[in-house]
């Protein structure tokens, strides 16, 4: 039994072709029957093997939707040793067949993990040629890589599990603490035994591993990821080279590791209700109060094509009708995702319309390969409470129109967040106040936005008095725009110094990932071409 543990556990006993056809075989069917039948006392279900073999977790559950969220974070910490000896046993497969061993990251990407599984059953053993010290070199090299990206994911998973799937949270402890956490594990064990070189380029990889398989296993989408990384991946570079200080100075203090385990399950618990934000956006109309205010209790279909980003899936209003009259009527507004459903909580004609928001769609839709996404984040994170729409009189009989929406985003960091929840939301209430005015009887003149945070416990009351935090930014020069130049914000999003700064950093982090990912992959591509005699040659 003993050495059997040494052969699925270690790094060192040797796995030829016929080894890990048996084992890997003889473990997955284990695997198979234990889960399966596992569900079937928990839900009654059957898990075939075809369903079981989907590398969609949202699919896999659809299954049984019965089963309570604690099996699946049960069953997802009962798959992490036999995460590791899959592991192990394809790194030890590819020293016996010569290739080259950084081919084992590809067990943690789904899908590829098979192909690479199915070459090393038939890929033939090469143990009897002459070995050079440069491939004896790399292999050492590789083990210690492959056991602290292997750790660096594990705490990824554990952390997603923990968090999001338990908890249902996303505090500071998910996209701050995890990638440094998992970037400081890939370092130290990488340089447990010695300085290498590459350190902070391994606990970049370890993140986008992680990033991949919530991908490729339907946890999240490629927006999300996308917006998540610019955190994750410098905080993850960070991470390993923290590890590799700590195992250069060999300073390890394993019961503080375990009381920061044991401390895991506190800081996931948010005592702090996140704060309720405004976000104000308002139009100059040529139009008094009384001719603007039907066309703010519906709306026609928006035909002016959406801005760029919001063709990437974002929610935007498309239409909004009301039923009933008065307070207690509701109002529906109709995004790309669903509707809004807004009871009408004030109706001060022509003056105030307030409204509760009783139910609400997605916030986007998700890039995905697959057709549903199971990302916590899509059903409760960020809460649209309530809005109102303002029409004050102002001198020549021209209105001031101003759209506010209340809303509370439960996700930290805040401050990074809040960026494009607000800019978002501002751009979708710009998109309907030019639409008003477009539909009503005048042009609109300019368009100012602000942003107030306030504290959830004014939540109700006049939150404008209770203001702690307040920016403000002229969108436009104010100067008797027409509608087009109005609404047309994707152009004026490319004039903007945002679209300037921002987008030359896009395409060079673009490319250099680009570059990382294809150099690795040509490496590894080299490095399994070579034939083991070449390599003595060098010697």
């Amino acid at each position: 039994m003993l050495e059997l543990f040494r052969l699925w556990f270690g790094l060192r006993q040797p796995v030829d072709r016929r080894t890990y056809v048996l084992h890997g075989a003889g473990l997955m069917a284990f695997k198979y029957c234990a889960d399966s039948l596992a569900l079937y006392l928990v839900t009654g279900v059957r898990w075939t093997p075809i369903d079981y073999l989907n590398p969609l977790l949202s699919q896999r559950t659809r299954i049984a939707p019965a089963a309570p969220q604690w099996f699946w974070l049960a069953l997802a910490i009962w798959t992490l040793p036999f995460l590791w000896i899959g592991v192990s046993m394809t790194l030890r497969r590819l020293f016996d067949a010569r290739r080259t061993p950084w081919l084992c990251l590809l067990f943690f990407v789904p899908l590829l993990n098979w192909m690479l599984m199915v070459f090393l059953c038939l890929d033939p053993s090469r143990t009897a040629q002459r070995v050079s010290k440069e491939f004896l070199h790399d292999t050492t090299r590789v083990r210690a890589a492959v056991q602290g990206v292997a750790a660096g994911v594990a705490i990824g998973a554990i952390s997603l599990g923990l968090y999001v799937l338990l908890f249902k949270t996303y505090n500071a402890a998910v996209f701050l603490g995890t990638p440094f956490t998992m970037g400081a594990a890939t370092g130290y064990l990488y340089n447990r035994s010695g300085p290498r070189p590459r350190t902070a380029e391994l606990g970049l990889i370890t993140v986008v591993i992680a990033a991949l398989a919530t991908l490729l296993f339907a946890l999240e989408g490629a927006l999300c990821i996308a917006m998540a990384l610019p955190i994750a991946l410098p905080l993850g570079m960070l991470g390993a080279k923290i590890g590799e200080l700590i195992a250069a100075e060999r300073r390890e203090s394993k019961p503080a590791a375990a009381l920061l385990l044991l401390a895991l399950p506190l800081s996931a618990v948010n005592l702090n209700a996140p704060p309720l934000r405004e976000v104000l956006t308002s139009v100059e109309i040529d139009a008094p109060p009384a001719a603007v205010w039907p066309h703010v209790l519906g709306f026609a279909d928006i035909d002016e094509p959406p801005d760029w980003f919001f063709r990437l899936g974002i929610a935007y209003p498309q239409r909004a009708r009301l039923e009933g009259k008065g307070a207690g009527a509701v109002r529906r507004c109709e995004f790309s995702t669903g509707a809004f459903v807004e009871p009408i909580t004030a109706w001060e004609e022509p003056s105030r319309l307030a409204f509760d928001v009783r139910s609400q769609p997605p916030p986007l839709h998700e890039w995905s390969p697959y057709r549903h996404v199971h990302a916590q984040h899509l059903l409760d994170t960020l809460q649209s409470r309530r809005g109102e729409f303002r029409l004050i009189p102002l001198p020549n009989g021209r209105t001031r129109l101003e759209g506010r929406t209340f809303y509370q985003l439960a996700m930290e960091p805040q401050n990074y967040w809040a960026f494009f929840s607000d800019l978002l939301i501002h751009r979708n209430q710009r998109r309907v106040l030019a639409h008003i005015a477009a539909d009503g009887p005048g042009l609109p003149d300019a368009l100012t936005r602000s942003v107030t945070v306030f504290d959830p416990s004014h939540f109700g009351n006049r939150c404008a008095s209770h203001a702690c935090n307040s920016t403000s930014d002229r969108l436009n020069d104010g100067s008797g725009l027409g509608i087009g130049r109005a609404v047309s914000g994707s152009s004026r999003f490319r004039r903007s110094g945002l679209y300037s700064f921002l987008m030359p950093r896009m395409i060079r982090f673009a490319g250099w990932m680009s570059s990382l990912i294809a150099s690795f992959l040509a490496r590894a591509w080299n490095e399994s071409v070579k034939t083991p005699s070449s390599q003595a040659n060098t010697e």
